[in-house]
């Protein structure tokens, strides 16, 4: 079973896709919207990654979560299942391939901190980019499970990597 989408090589274009998106989609949050981050592999330079453009979204709240999944329903994306309490979670597909993934994430969540605390570390550890790079490409050749047991395998090294950064 394949992965939403192969893991490809760094492509400068991404940090411009997230600048483009990011402005297609900021209007959907309304004065909920707090901040916006591009997260993910995709947001590291020079690293390997699937070609889906990751969004953090911060907000004060869920509010007006109707018009806000109808504002994104017509870009194109659709509401996935909750990720966690308070961690919505949308994704774009084109033509059956994933493009974008966005987590909405009510400001103070654990999952911003961790988001953005390993997108820094990747893109400041020559070291721990490499071995997650090497991680995520020897998980692909092997799976056999899909994104599902993709993301659960690759979970251990990213909290293993992130445990020395966050107080428990």
């Amino acid at each position: 079973m394949a992965l939403t989408s192969k893991i490809s090589p760094y492509d400068p274009q991404w940090p411009l896709q997230f600048a483009t998106e990011k402005q297609r989609v900021e209007n959907a949050f309304g004065p909920e919207l707090i901040d916006i981050h591009h997260i993910g592999s995709t947001a590291v330079p020079e690293i390997y990654a699937k070609p889906e453009i990751d969004i953090l979204v911060v907000v004060s709240e869920h509010g007006n979560e109707e018009a806000r999944g109808e504002f994104l329903q017509a870009l194109g994306y659709v509401r996935g299942s909750n990720l966690s309490a308070g961690h919505h979670f949308y994704r774009r597909d084109i033509n059956g391939v994933r493009t974008h993934k966005i987590h909405v994430c009510v400001a103070g969540h654990e999952q911003i901190e961790r988001m953005l605390l390993f997108r820094d570390l990747l893109r400041e550890n020559d070291n721990i980019r490499q071995q997650y790079q090497d991680v995520k490409l020897q998980l692909e050749a092997n799976n056999r499970g899909g994104i599902s047991e993709y993301l659960a395998h690759k979970a251990p090294y990213i909290d293993a990597w992130l445990e020395p950064f966050l107080e428990e």
